[in-house]
């Protein structure tokens, strides 16, 4: 963790922890049984039935999917919580970024057969984890520090490979298929970018406020415990699956 003040617990001021507790709540009520990495009837439609070069309606696709993935935002809202400078943000990004991008290629091109259940269980871990972290949980129990450079890393492996076990479930046609994937990631960067920087614009005005270190604690427990559903809601799509 790079953080400057270490989080400490608040005695009263939850409205803004339960606005996030409502917004994990919502997001598992409106999610219709899909997995977090779906892919829509109607884009799906579309996946299965182009052939060649689309750069624009693949990067088109690419950013819709970032900037509606929920176990995505969670993560990355965790990474950031108490990162203050734009160089250390740059660098964990990235190496989300290096890792998300890297398993979704290969998954695809490689066709890796990975069970999406699991995958998409380990990434609500992802989101688990950094809770953990962020109240400073491995330390007081383990005595140790984990690398965060290397979570944010390997964790960003397991996100690319949940969006790779979804399109290898569509049959797209090998014509056209590297360049199609290629402009999917660089559009899935740009949504990266565009909730990235929704986020900061939100944690921003919510750092200068008093009530961020009376809330930091209650936030990620509340983070965890979506981390917690998420892993819930796969594990039970893939026993009845």
């Amino acid at each position: 963790m790079i953080y400057t003040t270490p989080p400490r617990r608040g005695n009263g001021g939850f409205a803004l922890p339960w606005t996030f507790a409502f917004i994990a709540i919502l997001l598992m009520l409106t999610a219709q049984g899909a997995l977090a990495h779906n892919v829509t009837p109607g884009d799906a439609g579309y996946v299965q039935e182009v052939s060649g070069w689309n750069l624009i309606p693949f990067l088109y696709l690419g950013a819709k999917h970032m900037v509606t993935g929920y176990d995505h935002l969670l993560f990355l809202f965790g990474v950031v919580f108490f990162l203050y400078r734009l160089q250390h943000i740059a660098i964990y990004v990235s190496l989300f970024a290096i890792g998300h991008s890297t398993t979704m290629l290969l998954g695809v091109w490689f066709g890796w057969n990975v069970n999406a259940y699991l995958i998409d269980a380990i990434i609500g871990l992802s989101v688990v984890y950094k809770a953990l972290d962020n109240l400073g949980a491995y330390q007081r129990w383990f005595g140790f520090q984990p690398n965060t450079k290397a979570a944010t890393l390997i964790f960003g492996f397991f996100h690319g490979l949940g969006l790779a076990t979804k399109i290898l479930d569509y049959d797209i046609a090998s014509n056209g298929l590297l360049p199609n994937l290629i402009a999917f990631n660089v559009g899935v960067e740009i949504g990266q970018l565009i909730a990235l920087s929704m986020i900061l614009i939100v944690m921003g005005f919510w750092r200068r406020n008093s009530s961020f270190l009376r809330h930091a604690y209650t936030a990620n427990v509340v983070m965890m415990a979506a981390g917690f559903i998420l892993v819930g809601y796969q594990l039970a799509g893939l026993a009845i699956s």
